[in-house]
């Protein structure tokens, strides 16, 4: 009865913390507007004002008042604003005058829903800081995202662990699922006996069987709503970082003669490849048709993934390589510590 009031609570405030999602900004005929310069879908509800004059035509064309928006970073004390006046007739027009530059905080427009207000526009506050900090978007882009990670180690330490734990274990399960082949798997009374001999060696390497999944469910709205955070912040888009425009995707660049991309491409491929081999490997597998279709998974999981880094701003290719790389590290810590 408990469990069902939670599951009934958990619905309830779903709707709370979906609303205020990023919007895909599309045209008159319902498809998505992008920016044929640089490849990058723009999103509708953005958070703070772009400064790049394409970008900002796109917007007009749309429909979009992106005059009320704040600056995202103020470099200046004055901004150039189109304003509605009122002249000595009485009738009112647009002027462009000089105000003072109102720059994005975490309070910045309306109420946008809990999703939002919680997760998403802290999480871009963030970017935009440290962004202003290394006096790059991209570095800004690279500490938030190790900062998040940061945060998270201990719940991503735990799975990670379980990971390792479950590969100590390995040898006594799969003795216990050659024990019980051969017997008949209808049998309640040998069912039972094999689930308690499984749970005590679950017990005696300390495996949780469910925790993996809570520890991700618990991790996962934080990486959403940062992903989020990037897609609303026009700045992140408008600068570049290394040999990337970080508004650029992969085909774009690589279309506009700068070869430079297929590296931001390859990088995605190996870093998500190691990093994915390594939380799989130490996965549970009783047999070598489990074995193929862990490794079947794995090799489209990262096909899709490079497929879709050349679609994917730089930005994103960016956390997505930084994400990798952590994750990569973190492993090589927890299976040192649990062979000591």
């Amino acid at each position: 009865m408990k469990k069902k009031k939670k599951i009934l609570i958990i619905l309830l405030l779903l709707p709370l913390f979906l609303t205020g999602c990023t919007k895909v900004l599309k045209d008159s005929d319902n498809k998505a507007v992008m920016n044929e310069v640089t490849g990058q879908s723009l999103t509708e509800n953005i958070l703070c004002k772009p400064t790049d004059p394409e970008t900002i035509k796109l917007y007009k064309e749309n429909k979009v008042d992106i005059d009320k928006l704040p600056e995202c970073v103020c470099k200046s004390s004055k901004v150039k604003k189109e304003v509605e006046v009122t002249d000595e007739t009485g009738e009112k027009k647009t002027e462009i005058k000089e105000v003072d530059c109102e720059s994005f905080k975490i309070t910045s427009g309306n109420y946008d829903g809990l999703w939002a207000t919680i997760f998403v526009k802290p999480l871009a506050y963030v970017i935009l800081f440290f962004g202003k900090l290394t006096k790059n978007y991209g570095l800004g882009l690279i500490v938030t995202s190790l900062l998040i990670r940061l945060v998270l180690y201990p719940v991503t330490r735990k799975t990670a662990m379980q990971s390792e734990y479950i590969k100590k274990a390995q040898p006594e399960m799969n003795k216990i699922e050659k024990k019980y082949a051969n017997k008949d798997q209808t049998d309640q009374a040998v069912m039972m006996q094999k689930s308690q001999e499984m749970l005590m060696v679950y017990k005696k390497y300390n495996i949780n069987p469910i925790s993996g999944c809570l520890l991700s469910f618990i991790q996962l709205p934080l990486l959403i709503a940062f992903l989020e955070a990037i897609n609303r912040v026009p700045a992140i888009f408008e600068e570049k970082f290394l040999f990337y425009h970080l508004g650029t995707t992969p085909r774009i660049g690589i279309g506009n003669g700068n070869y430079w991309y297929i590296a931001l491409a390859v990088l995605v491929a190996i870093t998500t490849y190691v990093s994915f081999k390594a939380t799989t490997k130490d996965q549970v597998a009783t047999n070598d048709e489990m074995m193929k279709q862990q490794k079947l998974m794995m090799n489209m999981f990262t096909i899709m993934i490079i497929v879709m880094s050349f679609f994917m701003t730089s930005a994103l290719n960016i956390y997505w390589i930084t994400t990798n790389l952590f994750t990569i590290v973190q492993n090589i810590i927890v299976r040192r510590r649990v062979t000591k």
